[in-house]
């Protein structure tokens, strides 16, 4: 059998590293990890994870929330699962995958949550494992998140400068920090062009924004630019307007916000705000055991800045 020591010495290195490389990798170089992993390969080793975490009173297990509806029409998710599970599987743990009536059943080291909506910050106080939050808050608890403000200006200026004269914000009608931060981005492009925000709120459903278009077609004058708050939203407008005749993108812009597949199946492809899901949710796993390992000690949060991909639904 491979031991640790068989490691250490085809790596040139001491048990001592090639234990903090399996158990504490953050506290090592880049250099001696790929040492010690490439050693590791070679000789097939395999850490034995059950005895450490029996040895480190832990489970190994990670258990993640989704709570809020999900598209199976839509990898957005898939995303995210797949930054979470590839970095947990780097650190020899598992990923569970749990609903909101289910979060007590079995143990856990630690937890990660999304779709975080106000009403559930009661419930989510009384868990007592570290958690993360993927998406903003306004409670305090550590979380990661894109940039959302940064993400609508840039659409809105974006449109300004391609000479959009009519830019309507289409927004999830939701009270939470995320959209709060998309309208406020767009909100102070525009005041900074002198121009009166336009703002309407949908649930995040592409069939009620394709509905206002078609309610209200009448009152959209050419040259007019839909911001959306979702890709999904952007399909609804996008496939409306030309239902109902509308050129795109010469008379009407449509820009989305996620990037993540429905903006490169719609047709015109969509100028969009893409976030780095699959780097979102490797973070969020850094962060939540970093706080495993510092004994539950507030790690803040972590933004990422979002891209403009200009496509074919804009000028």
């Amino acid at each position: 059998m491979i031991t640790l020591n068989d490691v250490a010495k085809k790596a040139n290195v001491s048990k001592m590293t090639v234990s903090r490389v399996i158990n504490h990798p953050e506290q090592v170089t880049d250099e001696l990890k790929r040492l010690v992993f490439s050693a590791m390969k070679e000789l097939n080793y395999r850490p034995n994870v059950a005895a450490k975490a029996l040895a480190n009173n832990r489970t190994q297990i990670i258990k993640l929330f989704i709570l809020e509806k999900m598209d199976t029409t839509e990898p957005y998710y898939m995303n995210l699962l797949m930054g979470i599970a590839q970095e947990l599987d780097k650190h020899h743990y598992s990923l569970q995958l749990v609903t909101k009536n289910a979060f007590d059943i079995g143990a856990c080291d630690g937890y990660i949550i999304t779709g975080f909506r106000n009403t559930d910050f009661e419930w989510i106080q009384k868990l007592e494992a570290p958690l993360v939050l993927f998406g903003e808050n306004s409670y305090g608890v550590d979380y990661v998140d894109t940039d959302n403000q940064l993400g609508t200006a840039l659409a809105t200026e974006h449109g300004i400068q391609r000479g959009y004269e009519h830019l309507y914000f289409i927004g999830i009608d939701i009270d939470e920090r995320f959209e709060f931060s998309r309208e406020a981005g767009y909100v102070n492009v525009m005041q900074k062009y002198d121009k009166v925000p336009q703002i309407i709120r949908f649930e995040n459903r592409s069939r009620f924004a394709a509905a206002y278009i078609q309610e209200n077609w009448a009152e959209f004058p050419k040259n007019s630019l839909f911001i959306c708050s979702s890709d999904r939203l952007a399909i609804g407008i996008e496939r409306e307007i030309l239902r109902q005749g509308g050129a795109i993108p010469q008379d009407f812009g449509v820009i989305g916000f996620d990037g993540v597949f429905l903006d490169q199946i719609a047709a015109p492809q969509l100028t969009t705000v893409k976030q780095t899901i699959v780097e979102m949710g490797a973070t969020c796993t850094n962060m939540l055991l970093r706080k495993i390992g510092q004994q539950n000690a507030k790690q803040g949060f972590k933004v990422f800045k979002p891209e403009l991909v200009i496509r074919q639904s804009t000028k």
